[in-house]
């Protein structure tokens, strides 16, 4: 039970963490065609979709498994995760050319490598 706690007392710290530094990416990176709104939102709401899963439901299941694998399975399903989800909300009815469809997914997994690079450091400079 000790174990779940403190993946509630990580959730949220960590999620405030990691759009702050996801959001400045995506908002520098994403296609133009995108407004400053779609591209500030999708700073906050591509996160909060995916980082539960990460913190609290993977662990969960990934549990025996080492680190390693643990971050091998979260880093990719959350990328993939969330170009999937920015697809389905932001681009579908949208006239993309696959230049600007690749550099949206291309900045989402930019932001994902430098919020997974970063909290690495945190937690190496914590130990």
């Amino acid at each position: 039970m000790q174990f779940i706690h403190s993946l509630w007392q990580f959730l949220l710290p960590n999620y405030l963490i990691t759009i702050a530094i996801e959001t400045p990416i995506l908002l520098i990176g994403l296609s133009k065609l995108h407004s400053l709104r779609t591209r500030l939102i999708a700073g906050v709401w591509l996160t909060a979709c995916t980082y539960p899963i990460v913190v609290l439901v993977l662990p969960l299941l990934l549990e025996g498994w080492s680190r390693p694998a643990y971050l091998w399975v979260a880093e990719i399903f959350a990328p993939l995760a969330e170009c999937l989800i920015f697809c389905a909300a932001f681009e579908r009815n949208r006239k993309l050319t696959r230049g600007q469809l690749a550099q949206d997914w291309i900045t989402i997994i930019l932001a994902n490598l430098a919020s997974f690079g970063i909290g690495e450091l945190m937690l190496a400079w914590r130990n």
